[in-house]
């Protein structure tokens, strides 16, 4: 049926960077005059897309986007890679820095180590079907990782830290901070300058309190959403 075709490609047009969350779409009369349709039939694609989630009808403001399909929903501690992957989407990393250093101040804070302690430094651009997604700085231990490899960058590090070395990955400690995308950003996520970005920064752990990782990442936010389902734990009983 037309309309589901057209539903397909409004689809396609709103997972694209002209499109964020919460932007309007153009109204029913300028879509059907697009596609050459009835009012009807745009409707159907527009109703199709709201049973999808994809977009959602306001009462007399219109029709706004409402997800991307690059979406994360977590109530567990799970990567990028594991997520989008089951959600049949390519994933690759470009490294583009991968090196020994010593851990200067700020960083050894946070992963508990020694100043100038060997640690490993990567930088990676994570892409998703194609398109720059994330752009990620990590830190990890080289005593607690000493045979980590461009090859392990290239897939899934929580894959290689569970995996290959054994090490459970119990928590992880987040802040999420809305930023303006620099020149060199901008250009690295193929964005215009001063685009909203969220940076994350994610200190993971161990099921015996030993800081695994630390990384600080910049995401696109047009690109991408992350839905979080969080249960409150029972009140503690009153001691009597």
């Amino acid at each position: 049926m037309i309309y589901k075709s057209i539903a397909e490609k409004l689809r396609v047009r709103l997972n694209s960077s002209d499109y964020a969350v919460g932007s309007p779409l153009p109204g029913e009369k300028a879509l059907a005059q697009e596609f050459g349709v009835a009012r009807m039939t745009i409707r159907n694609a527009l109703d199709l897309l709201v049973s999808w989630g994809v977009v959602v009808r306001r009462h007399g403001s219109g029709t706004f986007v409402a997800r991307k399909d690059v979406h994360h929903e977590t109530n567990s501690l799970c990567g990028l890679a594991e997520v989008l992957r089951l959600q049949g989407k390519e994933v690759v990393s470009q490294v583009l820095k991968f090196e020994v250093m010593p851990a200067p101040p700020a960083i050894a804070r946070q992963l508990r180590v020694l100043v100038n302690e060997r640690i490993w430094f990567s930088r990676r651009l994570r892409y998703v079907d194609g398109k720059p997604l994330m752009l990620e700085d990590s830190y990890m231990p080289v005593a607690l990782f000493p045979y980590l490899s461009l090859a392990h960058l290239e897939g899934s590090k929580f894959d290689y830290i569970e995996k290959e070395c054994g090490l459970t990955i119990s928590g992880n400690y987040e802040s999420l901070t809305p930023v303006l995308a620099d020149r060199q950003l901008a250009e690295q996520l193929n964005v215009a300058e001063h685009t909203p970005l969220l940076r994350i920064s994610s200190l993971s752990y161990n099921d015996s309190g030993v800081f695994l990782n630390y990384s600080v990442m910049y995401r696109n936010t047009r690109e991408y959403q992350v839905d979080y389902h969080l249960r409150r734990s029972a009140p503690h009983q009153p001691v009597l």
